[in-house]
């Protein structure tokens, strides 16, 4: 039997753990710290797919109707 990975499933938005070149490059360009960003679990089951850990940075992109995608940014926290 194989393991279920939730990120195969298609209500489940692409995530990415961000390097730390890709992470200054997304405070740099917003004038924000890592920690300004919306907090997301370690333990969300996308997350645990991903294999990071807290503090790393993800990138969330989802499908939109209207603009395509839709791109988030996340830092991942202990609940």
């Amino acid at each position: 039997m194989s393991k279920y990975n939730a990120l195969d499933h298609e209500m489940v938005p692409e995530h990415t753990v961000l390097d730390e070149d890709e992470v200054e490059e997304l405070t740099d360009r917003y004038e924000i710290r890592k920690t300004d960003l919306p907090k997301i679990g370690r333990l969300d089951a996308a997350i645990k797919e991903t294999d990071g850990e807290p503090g790393d940075v993800v990138k969330v992109v989802r499908e939109s109707p209207t603009a395509d995608e839709a791109v988030a940014y996340r830092i991942i926290v202990d609940e």
